[in-house]
């Protein structure tokens, strides 16, 4: 086999399952220190109740993406030899300001989100959880900053041996297609997590279980999610117009678009013939691609065969991985919008067929999130510094037996992380938010204010009541 493709392959693998969990942490982050400043303002327990619950959740995720990222940065290393050697100077940086800034604070307070209650103050811990949740956001800013530059490199050049040196650092990070694409992702994350928890609570909802918790964190979800999606939308079309004047080919793979056309039409579905060079069985709208990509009726836009066919990536893949994410987005904009619907007729929380559908677009989030990691890294190829790198060329001098290894052990152990993730994040959103002071309070450790109780397994000091004993 290609050791090409089995490198490419393998990191695919590892990305994508990493990137599930930086999603799910960046929305879960901020909603945990939305609940933890009401609680602090309101002094209800119920926003402490839904913080734990949350707090537990958010933890376990948290977890899953440390140790699946630290894999990504050794990966690069062995198998991805020239790329390290050609863009170090100016990727290795960014990976560092990502360590030493980011994951630094989140580090330095983590600790308090999930160990500080009833140790520190109300207003401490929700600072604590400000902190973590801007932690996440400068984490994906400077990896969103390097990729970046991978896709529309500026503010360095290459010398005769193909390395690049910086040569202005704010052109660097701030590369033409950073701003759009940092918005498209954080926005991203925030949708994920918010249909993550509208879809628990809409379950425990239609159980008939902690109705006030549920309805409270349920709300909140379809807010977001009616604010969020659209503004998604309105992202996801500049992201396009932007990728159309710096990555024609890209774009014109997203959109099946063979040959250079004014007022192009819309492809709704087909099947991209590489070796033909044209679609089959499409379904097409005439002149809608031009006026969502130009904004105008008779805009030009770049096809596939203005390049040399060894520069196209690969079409279907591309094509079909940007249907799934606008279809997933649709989905979404239809479920907000029904959501605000029922709220406006005073049926949102009582339902059943709404709440089935929110337990169902639950995990859409993340296929989502997969699709347009796809459309953006797949859409690159064959480049991995768009226009200056080929992937061909960035790929180290490793035997094919022994990249299909390590991608099979990367399976094994990360399948295995997933089920056992899903195993103990299942128990605890089946159980939902329950409120510390119904516990049994053998669970709850003595000395420490009821309001916050911390849950420990060892039995309190003194003697139970008669009725235990």
């Amino acid at each position: 086999m290609d050791p090409v493709i089995l490198a490419r392959f393998q990191f695919a693998f590892t990305i994508g399952f990493h990137i599930l969990w930086p999603t799910l942490t960046i929305g879960l982050a901020v909603f945990v220190a939305m609940l933890s400043g009401l609680w602090w303002r309101t002094g209800r327990v119920v926003y402490r109740d839904l913080m734990q619950f949350w707090i537990k959740i958010f933890a376990l995720a948290f977890g899953m993406g440390v140790v699946t990222g630290l894999v990504i940065s050794y990966e690069v290393g062995t198998n991805w030899a020239g790329f390290s050697r050609s863009v170090s100077n100016v990727v290795g940086p960014l990976f560092t300001y990502e360590a030493l800034s980011a994951f630094f604070l989140e580090a330095g307070f983590i600790g308090i989100v999930l160990f500080g209650q009833g140790r520190v103050s109300k207003g401490m811990h929700f600072f604590a959880c400000c902190m973590v949740a801007f932690g996440t956001l400068l984490s994906a800013t400077w990896i969103i900053a390097s990729n970046s530059f991978m896709q529309t490199p500026s503010g360095a050049v290459a010398d005769a041996q193909g390395i690049f040196h910086t040569v202005d650092w704010w052109a660097v990070v701030f590369s033409p297609s950073f701003p759009f694409r940092l918005a498209h992702m954080v926005c991203a994350s925030f949708v994920t997590g918010s249909f993550v928890v509208a879809g628990v609570s809409a379950f425990h909802l239609w159980r008939g279980h902690y109705p006030e918790a549920n309805r409270i964190t349920f709300s909140l979800s379809m807010w977001m999610a009616l604010i969020l999606v659209p503004v998604q939308i309105f992202l996801g079309d500049m992201h396009g117009r932007n990728t159309l004047e710096y990555q024609p080919t890209k774009l014109a793979a997203m959109e099946g678009l063979w040959d250079t056309t004014k007022g192009p039409a819309m492809t709704v579905i087909a099947w991209p013939d590489m070796t033909e060079a044209r679609n089959l069985y499409a379904i097409e709208i005439p002149h809608l691609a031009s006026l969502y990509l130009t904004h105008s009726w008779d805009g030009e836009v770049q096809g596939l065969k203005a390049v040399p066919a060894s520069d196209r990536p690969n079409v279907p893949i591309v094509f079909f991985a940007f249907r799934i994410m606008v279809g997933v987005a649709l989905i979404f904009l239809g479920t907000a919008i029904t959501g605000a619907v029922l709220r406006w007729r005073g049926k949102l929380y009582d339902t059943p067929w709404f709440q089935y559908l929110t337990m169902a677009t639950g995990p859409l989030g993340f296929v989502a999130v997969l699709a347009g990691w796809t459309t953006t890294e797949a859409g690159r190829q064959p480049w991995v510094v768009y226009g200056h790198l080929r992937t061909a060329d960035a790929v180290s001098p490793v035997t094919p037996h022994a990249v299909a290894l390590t991608l099979a052990g990367f399976f094994v152990i990360y399948l295995t992380l997933l089920l056992v993730f899903l195993w103990f994040t299942g128990r605890i959103a089946l159980r939902g938010p329950v409120s510390a002071d119904k516990m049994d309070p053998r669970q709850i450790r003595p000395g420490l204010d009821r309001s916050a109780p911390t849950i420990v397994g060892a039995p309190p000091a003194g003697p139970l009541p008669e009725s235990k004993a």
